[in-house]
């Protein structure tokens, strides 16, 4: 496929993804510390430990750099909404917007509001109403991502949904609907499938940085019992994305199974489909048993749904050219309606059947040809073989990390000691990696087919968005450049223990 460089939805796309993967370097991070930084504290009371408070205050420290940047960001990735992708913004403004309002609302107001209580407050408020704090912080962050990931899952798998001829818009027609836009297997899937890959990265954070204490020689005992916790932390996070990730897997094949073929380099499908490891090694009909708990289960490949097949429900899928006719006939109901709805009423009935019986592929009248629903494959494939490897590694030096520690042999293991400080930017690949699988993977689409990207741009040039690219890289590198150089400082200087 050729590309463009002079396009402006290329520009807006890179724009975007700029700066969600940007905004995703602080995110899981903040749900992590949070949780280790909150059970550290629960021990200090509990136990009545001062040096467990000591420990939850130098974490405290690194996760309200980390957070203060992490706002920044997802603030400019909001508005971006509305500067490049307006037309999607119009189109799906009464759904898309309805939890990401709730969320700056509730749960960023709720985390705010702790965070200023849980940072400042430790001798202002009783021990109990600031542990209290930092709890709810942790869930706040966790409430925050729950309403974005509700509005991502539902570009996913777009249910709830009505389509209004007459305004031209996706809208929520009843209070039902929210239900369903709020439960949609697909959002709480992701939902607790990132909250769990933040647990993974914050437990990761925390012991690399304790390793990197051990492997110096210094607060040994601090590090030891940070290892205790973020290890702990890191480890269940790692199960529970492993069970998710599962879950995500099923949902892929049951609602995104062009996603899924591009993970897996899928040309044509079949039973007992096979699952790559790397291209030429395969475990024989594995691939039907993770996208379908059935080892003769049926997944379709690129082709497959390109040319139409038929389900595991014998339910028979059209081809992508089929859809795009069917889109196109909707496209044309719809210019028919909006013109005859004034003067000729039952003309315009008429027309409104004929969208009502093709709406639900209207999205495919914009694409160009049937292989435009092909999204970068070599990109998803690595993506999430970067994302499964480096996660088996992870979990192998957690557990490695928390035996050996509780051994008391840890900070003899130099080897080791640097294995996990090397974890630390391969969370970070998994992390961006996972990133790259839920959103490229379901190219060319903003919303799973209903809406392409090429249609839900702004009328904005080129040079505008090339302009304002370059501008966020240069203020976002500085940022991180800056954030970088204060934790590294604030890791340098240590706990105030020992």
């Amino acid at each position: 496929m050729q590309i463009n460089i002079m396009d402006a939805v290329i520009w807006s796309r890179l724009q975007f993804a700029m700066t969600a993967a940007y905004h995703w370097l602080f995110v899981p991070l903040t749900l992590g510390l949070a949780m280790a930084m909150a059970i550290m504290e629960t021990l200090y009371v509990v136990k009545k430990d001062e040096y467990w408070k000591k420990a939850a205050q130098f974490w405290m420290k690194l996760f309200a750099i980390n957070f203060a940047v992490g706002i920044a960001t997802g603030i400019i990735l909001e508005f971006e909404f509305g500067t490049n992708w307006s037309n999607y913004s119009w189109f799906v403004g009464d759904i898309f917007g309805a939890p990401l309002a709730i969320e700056g609302i509730l749960a960023f107001f709720m985390e705010a509001t702790f965070f200023a209580v849980m940072f400042f407050g430790w001798e202002k408020v009783s021990k109990r109403f600031h542990l209290i704090s930092t709890w709810m912080t942790g869930i706040g962050a966790s409430i925050s991502a729950f309403w974005i990931l509700v509005a991502n899952g539902w570009m996913q798998n777009p249910v709830g949904t009505t389509f209004n001829p007459d305004t031209v818009r996706s809208e929520m027609a009843s209070a039902e609907a929210f239900w369903d836009v709020i439960s949609n297997p697909v959002a709480v899937s992701k939902f607790f499938h990132s909250v769990t890959s933040g647990w993974v990265t914050g437990g990761v954070f925390v012991v690399a940085v304790s390793c990197w204490y051990l492997w110096r020689g210094r607060n040994v005992q601090f590090a030891k019992r940070s290892i205790f916790v973020g290890g702990f932390v890191g480890l269940l996070g790692t199960v529970a994305v492993m069970l998710s990730g599962d879950i995500s897997g099923v949902q892929a094949a049951e609602y995104q199974p062009m996603k899924l073929a591009a993970m897996e380099g899928l040309e044509n499908g079949g039973r007992r489909a096979p699952f790559s490891i790397v291209p030429g090694v395969e475990i024989p009909g594995m691939l039907s048993i993770l996208a379908t708990h059935d080892l003769n289960g049926y997944v379709p490949g690129i082709n497959d749904i390109i040319n139409g097949y038929t389900d595991n429900e014998g339910n028979i899928v059209p081809s992508v050219a089929e859809k795009m006719e069917m889109g196109r006939t909707a496209l044309e109901a719809l210019a028919q309606y909006r013109t005859l709805k004034d003067t000729d009423p039952v003309a315009a009935a008429a027309a409104r059947e004929v969208l009502e019986a093709n709406v639900q592929y209207m999205g495919y009248g914009y694409l160009e040809s049937p292989e435009d629903v092909i999204p970068p494959v070599g990109m998803v494939y690595w993506a999430f073989r970067f994302m499964v490897g480096f996660g088996m590694l992870i979990a192998l030096v957690l557990v490695l990390v928390l035996w050996f520690n509780y051994k008391d042999k840890l900070p003899k293991m130099n080897w080791l000691l640097i294995l996990a400080m090397i974890c630390l930017p391969f969370v970070y690949i998994c992390e961006e990696s996972g990133w790259i699988v839920a959103e490229v993977g379901r190219q060319p689409w903003t919303i799973q087919g209903l809406l392409p990207v090429n249609v839900a741009i702004s009328d904005t040039s080129v040079a505008e968005v090339m302009t304002t690219f370059f501008v966020f890289l240069g203020v976002f590198a500085l940022f991180l450049a800056i954030e970088i150089r204060i934790m590294i400082n604030a890791i340098k200087k240590g706990p105030s223990v020992e």
